[in-house]
């Protein structure tokens, strides 16, 4: 699964959504993490109530299950509510290598009723007709 980090280090989970200079995505699984994208923003990305910078952010973690972030404002949190993403706040900076540390333990147990629906994003639900049919007679 595809897991989003907002940050202005790439190395802890310490930005604000809407301010993060860098967004980075790993892949995670419960044995294995590997960084395979990395945004870069630049320009005013201070609060302002300029929702269009919101836009590109969006985009880059569009494919994301979960996004990590110091802070999301409501319209910022309701977006990526909207493209069926799980943000989850981090109180206070902390290492990304330890929150895949954290997430990986889960997956390995019983991850929670929201986890395991995260986990099915992107694959294609299939559905069973066989019960649905109905005999003609």
């Amino acid at each position: 699964m595809k897991v989003a980090f907002s940050t202005q280090d790439k190395v802890r989970v310490d930005a604000h959504f809407g301010w993060a200079k860098n967004i980075v995505i790993y892949e995670v699984t419960s044995d294995s993490a590997e960084l395979i994208e990395s945004h870069e923003f630049g320009g005013k990305l201070e609060e302002d109530g300029d929702e269009d910078k919101l836009a590109p952010k969006i985009e880059a973690v569009k494919d994301c299950a979960i996004l990590y972030v110091a802070a999301i404002g409501g319209s910022g949190a309701a977006r990526v509510v909207a493209a069926k993403i799980h943000p989850i706040k981090v109180p206070q900076p902390e290492s990304i290598a330890e929150i895949i540390e954290k997430l990986q333990a889960v997956l390995k147990g019983t991850p929670p009723p929201w986890l395991r629906k995260v986990l099915t994003k992107g694959q294609e639900k299939t559905q069973d007709f066989e019960d649905d049919e109905v005999e003609h007679g």
